[in-house]
């Protein structure tokens, strides 16, 4: 189970979206993410490690190297939890759309 508090608290640094983004495209190691940041390796890495904590990035063992990727279940488990929301919304703004018409048609009856 994705622990969203701290996936929300991990997405809320603009570094880690990026890193994220960058991700997407595919595997890649330390220094391979930290070469569009002007940033330190332990600063990419912290910022690695909060990403893997939230579970939002996995780290996969190969020799030496260590390429990180997007763990797609953190992704969804964001989704579901959106998706309960959404429906909220789009119940509101039916309603709202309902008001906005009987009141374009009292206006209209004037």
């Amino acid at each position: 189970m994705t622990d969203l508090d701290s996936v929300f608290q991990a997405l809320s640094d603009p570094t880690r979206r990026a890193i994220l983004a960058r991700l997407v495209q595919g595997e890649a190691t330390v220094d391979e993410i930290r070469k569009p940041f002007a940033m330190s390796q332990p600063s990419i890495s912290r910022h690695l490690k909060v990403l893997e904590q939230a579970g939002l990035i996995t780290t996969r063992i190969e020799g030496t190297s260590r390429p990180r990727r997007i763990e797609p279940a953190a992704f969804a488990a964001i989704e579901d939890w959106l998706t309960q929301y959404r429906a909220i919304w789009q119940a509101n703004y039916a309603r709202l759309d309902g008001v906005l018409e009987q009141l374009k048609q009292e206006d209209d009856t004037r």
